[in-house]
Protein backbone atom coordinates (compact mmCIF):
# COMPACT_ATOMS: atom_id res chain seq x y z
CA UNK A 1 0.00 0.00 0.00
CA UNK A 2 1.06 3.55 -0.51
CA UNK A 3 -1.12 6.15 1.20
CA UNK A 4 -2.14 8.62 -1.51
CA UNK A 5 -2.04 5.98 -4.26
CA UNK A 6 -4.08 3.30 -2.50
CA UNK A 7 -7.49 2.42 -3.87
CA UNK A 8 -9.91 -0.13 -2.44
CA UNK A 9 -13.01 -1.74 -3.84
CA UNK A 10 -15.99 -0.28 -1.96
CA UNK A 11 -17.63 -3.68 -1.41
CA UNK A 12 -14.41 -5.01 0.16
CA UNK A 13 -13.97 -1.91 2.31
CA UNK A 14 -17.55 -2.12 3.59
CA UNK A 15 -16.94 -5.70 4.77
CA UNK A 16 -13.94 -4.57 6.81
CA UNK A 17 -15.11 -1.13 7.91
CA UNK A 18 -15.83 -2.03 11.55
CA UNK A 19 -12.39 -3.60 12.01
CA UNK A 20 -10.77 -0.71 10.18
CA UNK A 21 -12.44 2.02 12.25
CA UNK A 22 -11.74 0.35 15.58
CA UNK A 23 -8.02 -0.38 15.48
CA UNK A 24 -6.50 -1.54 18.73
CA UNK A 25 -2.94 -2.52 19.47
CA UNK A 26 -1.93 -3.97 22.83
CA UNK A 27 -5.34 -2.97 24.22
CA UNK A 28 -5.11 0.69 23.23
CA UNK A 29 -6.86 2.55 20.38
CA UNK A 30 -4.55 3.01 17.43
CA UNK A 31 -5.18 5.23 14.43
CA UNK A 32 -1.81 5.63 12.73
CA UNK A 33 -0.67 3.75 9.65
CA UNK A 34 -4.23 3.37 8.43
CA UNK A 35 -3.27 2.58 4.82
CA UNK A 36 -0.99 -0.28 5.82
CA UNK A 37 -3.54 -1.54 8.35
CA UNK A 38 -6.26 -1.60 5.71
CA UNK A 39 -3.98 -3.58 3.40
CA UNK A 40 -3.38 -6.18 6.13
CA UNK A 41 -7.12 -6.44 6.79
CA UNK A 42 -7.72 -6.93 3.06
CA UNK A 43 -5.08 -9.67 2.84
CA UNK A 44 -6.41 -11.40 5.97
CA UNK A 45 -9.90 -11.41 4.43
CA UNK A 46 -8.55 -13.13 1.32
CA UNK A 47 -8.52 -10.15 -1.02
CA UNK A 48 -5.49 -9.50 -3.19
CA UNK A 49 -3.50 -6.37 -3.85
CA UNK A 50 -2.03 -5.11 -7.09
CA UNK A 51 0.85 -2.81 -7.86
CA UNK A 52 0.35 -0.21 -10.58
CA UNK A 53 3.77 1.21 -11.49
CA UNK A 54 2.45 4.16 -13.51
CA UNK A 55 0.08 5.53 -10.85
CA UNK A 56 0.29 9.29 -10.37
CA UNK A 57 -0.68 10.97 -7.12
CA UNK A 58 -0.05 14.13 -5.15
CA UNK A 59 0.21 14.43 -1.41
CA UNK A 60 1.16 16.94 1.25
CA UNK A 61 4.58 16.44 2.84
CA UNK A 62 6.14 18.11 5.87
CA UNK A 63 8.26 21.11 4.97
CA UNK A 64 9.95 21.53 8.35
CA UNK A 65 12.21 19.19 10.31
CA UNK A 66 10.08 18.60 13.43
CA UNK A 67 6.89 17.64 11.53
CA UNK A 68 9.01 15.43 9.27
CA UNK A 69 10.54 13.64 12.28
CA UNK A 70 7.07 13.16 13.80
CA UNK A 71 5.87 11.67 10.52
CA UNK A 72 8.82 9.28 10.37
CA UNK A 73 8.27 8.18 13.98
CA UNK A 74 4.57 7.59 13.27
CA UNK A 75 5.44 5.56 10.17
CA UNK A 76 8.06 3.53 12.06
CA UNK A 77 5.54 2.70 14.79
CA UNK A 78 2.95 1.61 12.26
CA UNK A 79 5.54 -0.48 10.40
CA UNK A 80 6.46 -2.46 13.51
CA UNK A 81 2.86 -2.74 14.72
CA UNK A 82 1.52 -3.92 11.38
CA UNK A 83 4.43 -6.29 10.85
CA UNK A 84 3.49 -8.02 14.11
CA UNK A 85 -0.17 -8.12 13.04
CA UNK A 86 0.67 -9.49 9.60
CA UNK A 87 3.50 -11.94 10.31
CA UNK A 88 1.31 -14.94 9.56
CA UNK A 89 0.59 -13.53 6.08
CA UNK A 90 4.25 -13.53 5.01
CA UNK A 91 4.48 -17.15 3.81
CA UNK A 92 1.71 -16.50 1.28
CA UNK A 93 3.29 -13.37 -0.15
CA UNK A 94 5.96 -12.82 -2.78
CA UNK A 95 9.43 -13.98 -1.66
CA UNK A 96 10.93 -10.55 -2.28
CA UNK A 97 8.21 -8.88 -0.21
CA UNK A 98 8.80 -11.35 2.63
CA UNK A 99 12.54 -10.72 2.50
CA UNK A 100 11.94 -6.96 2.41
CA UNK A 101 9.65 -7.05 5.46
CA UNK A 102 12.16 -9.14 7.40
CA UNK A 103 15.02 -6.84 6.40
CA UNK A 104 13.00 -3.74 7.18
CA UNK A 105 12.35 -4.98 10.70
CA UNK A 106 15.54 -6.88 11.53
CA UNK A 107 17.89 -4.44 9.79
CA UNK A 108 17.67 -1.64 12.39
CA UNK A 109 18.07 -4.15 15.23
CA UNK A 110 21.13 -5.74 13.64
CA UNK A 111 22.56 -2.30 12.86
CA UNK A 112 22.15 -1.24 16.50
CA UNK A 113 23.75 -4.46 17.80
CA UNK A 114 26.62 -4.14 15.30
CA UNK A 115 27.21 -0.51 16.24
CA UNK A 116 27.28 -1.30 19.96
CA UNK A 117 29.65 -4.23 19.35
CA UNK A 118 31.89 -2.00 17.22
CA UNK A 119 32.01 0.70 19.90
CA UNK A 120 32.75 -1.94 22.55
CA UNK A 121 35.57 -3.36 20.41
CA UNK A 122 37.01 0.11 19.90
CA UNK A 123 36.79 0.94 23.62
CA UNK A 124 38.02 -2.40 24.99
CA UNK A 125 40.69 -3.41 22.50
CA UNK A 126 41.66 -0.05 21.02
CA UNK A 127 41.34 -1.61 17.54
CA UNK A 128 39.19 -0.31 14.70
CA UNK A 129 36.25 -2.64 13.89
CA UNK A 130 36.88 -2.74 10.13
CA UNK A 131 34.90 -5.91 9.52
CA UNK A 132 31.82 -4.47 11.19
CA UNK A 133 32.01 -1.31 9.11
CA UNK A 134 32.61 -3.22 5.88
CA UNK A 135 29.72 -5.59 6.63
CA UNK A 136 27.34 -2.67 7.24
CA UNK A 137 28.45 -1.01 3.99
CA UNK A 138 28.15 -4.29 2.06
CA UNK A 139 24.65 -5.02 3.38
CA UNK A 140 23.54 -1.49 2.52
CA UNK A 141 24.90 -1.83 -1.01
CA UNK A 142 23.24 -5.24 -1.47
CA UNK A 143 19.88 -3.93 -0.28
CA UNK A 144 20.08 -0.88 -2.55
CA UNK A 145 21.20 -3.03 -5.48
CA UNK A 146 18.23 -5.36 -5.06
CA UNK A 147 15.89 -2.37 -4.88
CA UNK A 148 17.48 -0.86 -8.01
CA UNK A 149 17.20 -4.16 -9.85
CA UNK A 150 13.58 -4.76 -8.83
CA UNK A 151 12.50 -1.21 -9.66
CA UNK A 152 14.63 -0.91 -12.77
CA UNK A 153 15.91 2.39 -11.41
CA UNK A 154 19.66 2.91 -10.99
CA UNK A 155 19.02 5.93 -8.77
CA UNK A 156 18.24 3.55 -5.88
CA UNK A 157 21.97 2.80 -5.74
CA UNK A 158 22.40 6.36 -4.45
CA UNK A 159 20.83 5.38 -1.12
CA UNK A 160 23.93 3.35 -0.32
CA UNK A 161 26.12 6.45 -0.42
Amino acid sequence: CCGPCAMSRRSALMLLLDQYETQFFRGKPSDFGEDRHLTILMLKAGFRTEYVPDAIAATVVPDRLLPYLRQQLRWARSTYRDTLLGLHLLPGLDRYLTLDVLGQNLGPLLLAISSIAALAQLALTDSVPWWTGLTIVAMTMIRCSVAALRAGELRFLGFSL
